[in-house]
């Protein structure tokens, strides 16, 4: 089955994930350039009816074993190596989300293939994949050529999700695999976050701070213009993990995915475990003193300067414009 293209799905208590459709509409065109099919990968325990909405592929694979009820890096892995080995395809698309990320730390080893991590992009290129990657917590780009077959790990915003959906139904076949052994790690219970005070994920502004907010006392700045634009607060990890804000205000892959139609990035570098979290708002502004802070990657507008100098004018100028709409 040289030539096929496969997308590991990502699903979590009976939903599929958005990156799920993001990395069907990337395997399509992969897919469409080496000239194969493209096969969508279910892996878990009395989830078949989840395969309808995997219409985007030309078939399914599904694995079902009591086992996968939960995700498990070993587990996944074994039943994952034994799969590419039958039906050797020529990539493996895997999204990077917290259930999968530590699949692709495992299987490359088991298989004995190429791996190309913290994927912005790729594409096929006489034959062979061609991936836009991140080194270095985003802080530099590179690209990589690999030949088939090839591992990839995905990112979240490759593409659009919302292309990646399909009504049709595609076809199903499930597989048989010589069930895993046990695994060390044993999946115990969920724990559900608390409420907070805002839900961030319904704001259509945010005024999101990152470590050059420098103090707590300083997200008073912030908060001044989130109440200017009727928006709310948010951070990056490193300000949550200080508990200058609370976990329900973290935006990014260990905290909520955000779609406002104003994101406002105030001394946030850019990690991409921060930008697969914001980097669907409909607007992005980033404020950041450094010019090649990666956050300007995905900002549609970037104002390099002192978030302690911007923050204030902001604030300013939008009290102004809405006193002059009311008189």
């Amino acid at each position: 089955m040289a030539g096929n293209i496969w997308v590991l799905a990502d699903h979590w208590r009976g939903q599929l994930s958005e990156i799920t459709y993001e990395l069907l509409v990337l395997g399509r065109e992969l897919a469409a350039e080496a000239g194969g099919s493209l096969q969508a990968i279910l892996l878990g325990h009395n989830v078949k009816d989840l395969a309808a909405g995997l219409g985007a592929a030309d078939s399914v694979l599904y694995v079902d074993l009591p086992e996968l009820a939960e995700p498990s890096a070993d587990v996944y892995g074994q039943v994952l190596a034994q799969l590419f080995q039958a039906k050797q395809p020529q990539t493996l698309l895997v999204p990077l989300t917290n259930a999968l990320w530590e699949v692709v730390g495992v299987l490359p080893a088991q298989l004995q293939i190429p791996f190309v991590n913290f994927c912005l992009d790729a594409k096929m290129v006489a034959g062979q994949i061609r991936a836009r990657c991140l080194l270095y917590g985003g802080k530099m780009e590179a690209t990589v050529t690999a030949p088939g077959p090839v591992l990839l790990g995905i990112l979240s915003g490759a593409r659009l999700a919302d292309q990646g959906r399909a009504e049709k139904a595609p076809a199903v076949e499930e597989v048989a695999v010589t069930p895993p052994g046990s695994s060390r790690v044993r999946f115990k219970q969920y724990i559900e976050a608390e409420a907070g005070d805002v839900d961030i994920t319904q704001q259509e502004v945010l005024v999101s701070v990152g470590r050059g907010i420098q103090t707590q006392d300083n997200i008073a700045l912030a908060q001044e213009l989130a109440d200017a634009f009727g928006g709310a607060v948010s951070g990056s990890r490193p300000v949550i993990d200080q508990g200058w804000l609370p976990l329900s205000r973290q935006v990014g892959k260990s905290g909520a995915s955000v779609k406002p139609k104003l994101y406002l990035a105030c001394g946030i570098s850019g990690a991409p475990e921060h930008v697969e979290g914001m980097r669907n708002a409909a607007l992005i502004v980033a404020v950041n003193t450094d010019p090649q802070a990666p956050i300007f990657n995905v900002a549609h507008y970037g104002v390099v300067a002192d978030i302690f100098e911007v923050l204030p004018v902001l604030t300013e100028e939008i009290r102004r414009r809405q006193a002059s709409r009311a008189a």
